[in-house]
């Protein structure tokens, strides 16, 4: 009788599109979005999770520190989004609160 052949399961690779990533942001709001929800726009659009990690809002701008948590390619497609909506981005240089 032959004997029997081990075959050695591969684990499934993960794709490049399931990685979650993090990527922390400045978002400078122009005035005409101070009361429009972009945030909250923002996750459910591109199915993220989000962090407001600082935030500052006056009549005339708000600024926003936000950690945003999603696939590589959702994380790049919110960011141009943010910049079409005219949400000015930019990537947080240092950590405002560590963490």
């Amino acid at each position: 009788m032959p004997a029997k052949k081990t075959v050695k399961k591969k684990a499934p690779k993960k794709s490049a599109e399931k990685e979650q990533e993090r990527l922390r942001l400045w978002l400078m709001y122009p005035s005409k979005h101070i009361t429009s929800p972009i945030v909250w726009e923002l996750i459910t659009r591109f199915e993220l999770k989000a962090n407001i990690r600082q935030a500052e809002v006056r009549d005339e701008i708000g600024i926003v520190c936000l950690e945003l948590e999603g696939p590589r390619s959702s994380l790049k497609k919110a960011s141009q989004w943010l910049d079409r909506q005219g949400v000015k981005v930019e990537p947080v240089e240092i950590s405002v609160i560590s963490g």
